[in-house]
């Protein structure tokens, strides 16, 4: 039987389909992992609502524990509490920016809930004057930025 540490360490190499530089433990997405009685429980959380990609995920994570040899195993999705990127790890958030997407600020900044946050860094050349083009980027957990000095475009990681 696998233990709680060996379970997070095989689960540790299961990345965000949208974004697979950045695995779910470091994106906050994956929650709690139990072993109990033989039987290990593994509690993911969306980062929105009905995000297209958690089935995904999901089977992300019942693919790794099937190819470790777990067989008794369940996955569960729970929405209480609500993914913050506050949940994303420094070293996410470290991958998301070398990857071209602006990690989020943090979100106890009530600035950034209400679109008048402090000023976006771009991911490419480093310049803070950026815009914000789209509420929406390539999916609904991003923004679409665009740098004024470098004329990228760019996607941040939304704050919630």
């Amino acid at each position: 039987m696998k233990t709680v540490a060996e379970i997070e360490a095989l689960l540790a190499e299961v990345k965000d389909p949208e974004i697979p530089v950045i695995s779910l433990r470091e994106l906050g997405v994956l929650r709690d992992i139990q072993v109990e009685d033989g039987r290990v429980e593994v509690t993911i959380t969306p980062t929105y609502t009905g995000c297209p990609a958690m089935d995904v995920m999901r089977l992300g994570v019942e693919k790794a524990l099937r190819k470790a040899g777990v067989g008794n195993f369940r996955v569960r999705q729970v929405l209480s509490p609500a993914w913050t990127t506050d949940w994303i790890s420094e070293e996410g958030k470290q991958k998301l920016l070398a990857y071209g997407i602006a990690p989020p600020p943090h979100s106890s900044d009530v600035r950034t809930l209400t679109g008048k946050g402090p000023a976006i860094a771009c991911p490419q050349c480093g310049s803070s004057d950026t815009v914000l083009v789209s509420h929406f980027g390539s999916t609904a957990c991003k923004a679409l930025y665009k740098c004024n000095t470098c004329k990228e475009p760019f996607d941040l990681f939304k704050c919630h």
